[in-house]
């Protein structure tokens, strides 16, 4: 599922007009986005958390020529799924039912 095929689809499952739903998903992306920037951590409890993780520098190896290569420190996201959408995925809780045409 892209981005309008997401947009669409919640617009019919929350009888949003399509333009709301696309502005409040950027503004959900743009917060996101900021606040693991700026190095908080951000979890929609159950679901998804997203966070910025430290990578320390370190020496790697050129899979070709075997040579070490020397690989700086940096920041990464790190996003996690939460309890409940694990358990939905595997099976073990049952998944929300979505509306497919509207009324």
């Amino acid at each position: 599922m892209n981005k309008p095929e997401l947009v669409a689809a919640i617009s019919l499952q929350s009888d949003v007009e399509p333009k709301a739903v696309a502005a409040v998903l950027k503004g959900f992306e743009d917060v996101i986005t900021s606040s693991v920037k700026k190095g908080e951590k951000v979890a929609l409890t159950g679901f998804v958390s997203f966070e910025r993780v430290e990578r320390k520098a370190r020496t790697a190896r050129n899979p070709q020529t075997g040579a070490a290569i020397k690989v700086k420190a940096s920041k990464a996201p790190k996003v996690a799924a939460g309890a409940t959408f694990k358990k939905i995925v595997n099976g073990q809780a049952p998944a929300p039912k979505l509306v497919t045409k509207k009324k």
